[in-house]
């Protein structure tokens, strides 16, 4: 079994694959090596990827190194089944071409725009020869809130609802509405604009407020939270296979 550790800005996730399925998944809002500890006795996991977009965690790595019998710790050095045509890839965050490869892996030989909605809203295009041409990243949901209410003096700190009006009639609902609308706005304008340069363009949105926009957005999307777990299986699987 495969052992997938994504440790992401605010929260860490871990899954269990058995045979390219995920056989258990983990929500951990702190994280440490104790908690894997009883992973390892209730299953039989052999191979291993630990990504993260913060600091390395020295002690998690060394555990996963002395516990698997293959371990990746996913950098810029790692092989990738893309390829990356972006400038900078040692900055290129972990997640982002983790939720590409994963795209990339279902729908195979396609033109894609992934969107992930989590603390930032990343974009990114892969072409259907495989190509990671690059993306842009756009402040998340929480944070155009948060950066509201500590940037300005009397604007309240405000969270999304189920219904959001288009125009607000009150503080609180102005605040939803611009911060709500504006991602939809932002995430539609972006497929309508690659769809002139790519009109087969499939897209994909993942994150922790994927639910949240499926229902939003006028264009036709696949929505999958675990697109990024689906990719670091699928990295950790490709350099087994080399």
């Amino acid at each position: 079994m495969n052992l997938i550790i994504e440790q992401g800005n605010t929260s860490t996730k871990v899954a269990i694959y058995d045979k390219g399925r995920v056989e258990a998944s983990f929500f951990y809002k702190k994280f440490s090596v104790d908690l894997l500890v009883p992973l390892f006795e209730a299953y039989d996991l052999q191979k291993g990827i630990y990504s993260t977009v913060v600091d390395k965690d020295e002690a998690l790595a060394v555990f996963l190194q002395e516990r698997l019998k293959y371990f990746l710790f996913f950098d810029e050095a790692v092989k990738l089944p893309v390829t990356v045509a972006y400038q900078t890839p040692q900055t290129l965050g972990k997640d982002r071409i983790a939720a590409v490869v994963g795209a990339s892996y279902l729908q195979p030989g396609k033109n894609l725009l992934v969107i992930d909605a989590g603390t930032a809203i990343t974009y990114e295009v892969i072409e259907a020869s495989g190509v990671y041409r690059g993306g842009n990243i756009s402040p998340g949901m929480t944070t155009r809130f948060l950066s509201l209410h500590n940037f300005t003096k009397r604007l309240p700190l405000v969270q999304e609802e189920k219904d959001i009006p288009l125009v607000g009639t009150t503080t609180v609902s102005a605040l939803q509405a611009g911060v709500v609308n504006g991602i939809v706005f932002e995430m539609d304008g972006y497929i309508e604009a690659l769809r002139k340069i790519y009109p087969d363009l499939l897209v994909f949105l993942t994150g922790g407020h994927s639910f949240y926009f499926e229902t939003r957005l006028k264009n036709a999307i696949f929505a999958n939270i675990n697109l990024v777990l689906i990719g670091l299986n699928r990295i950790l699987e490709y350099n087994v296979e080399r």
